[in-house]
């Protein structure tokens, strides 16, 4: 199946992030611990000095951990200029359903490939227009960001990952796309496991060929793929499961890294 020939919808730049409305990090707090919470705040520093000069408050730090309660819950912190122009963080907690956290087969999603041209950058941006947008278009799929080259690039609410022959796969982090904690953490444990990782350029057509797809985010942690655009992918998933269980074992430790 060539690019041209697949359903991709493409995006007008009308609806691009409008950055004085800030960034957001989304972390999943488990047992009262918000997860991987120095490399979310490291990830929104580093946002907040490319956009506005300034580091991430010092009470943003404070915020989530005086919130993060109890769980499975989603916690997100924005930070955004105040009225005066100082960077201004908030925290809002909520819960959710433990069977949405590292779900299995049952809960593969399909994905509905939407052109996004450049992506949307490095930046997890707080004004999701664009996004919501495309979740509209092709509910109750997941849109699945493409380049204007048709190029893969991620998903609306995730990084995406491919397997083929035992080699997991995903795009870089090129500046197209969001550089994701579980992505991070992901190739960091597929790596201790002994499977194989690529970071390249994966082009749309490539994904039939894939034996498993999945997607990583904060709150799912690592999520299946049933289909891309009618395709569909392996339901003989060995390396997806793999990792979950990692993963899963990771986050439940009351030391994780």
């Amino acid at each position: 199946m060539s690019f041209a020939s697949t359903s991709s919808r493409a995006f007008a730049s009308a609806a691009r992030p409008d950055p004085h409305a800030g960034v957001f990090e989304t972390l999943l707090v488990l047992d009262g611990r918000p997860l991987e919470l120095e490399a979310h705040l490291a990830r929104i520093d580093a946002s907040l000095r490319a956009l506005f000069g300034a580091p991430v408050p010092p009470a943003a730090r404070r915020l989530v951990l005086d919130q993060a309660r109890g769980g499975p819950a989603r916690l997100r912190l924005t930070v955004a200029p105040g009225a005066a122009g100082a960077l201004e963080p908030e925290v809002t907690v909520a819960p959710v359903a433990a069977s949405l956290v590292l779900p299995g087969w049952e809960r593969a999603v399909d994905l509905a490939p939407v052109v996004v041209d450049g992506g949307l950058g490095a930046h997890k941006w707080d004004d999701r227009r664009l996004l919501a947008i495309a979740e509209d278009d092709v509910s109750p799929r997941i849109p699945l960001l493409l380049d204007d080259d048709g190029t893969v690039l991620e998903a609306s609410r995730g990084n995406v990952f491919a397997v083929f022959a035992g080699v997991l796969v995903t795009p870089p982090t090129d500046g197209r796309i969001l550089p994701g904690v579980t992505r991070r953490r992901v190739l960091s444990l597929a790596t201790e496991l002994g499977i194989g990782v690529r970071e390249e350029a994966l082009p749309l057509e490539r994904l039939s060929e894939a034996t498993e797809v999945f997607l990583t985010g904060a709150v799912r942690g690592i999520e299946p793929v049933r289909a891309w655009d009618g395709v569909l992918t392996g339901a003989e998933q060995l390396v997806t499961p793999l990792l979950s269980h990692a993963l899963r074992r990771l986050w439940r430790s009351p030391h994780d890294r």
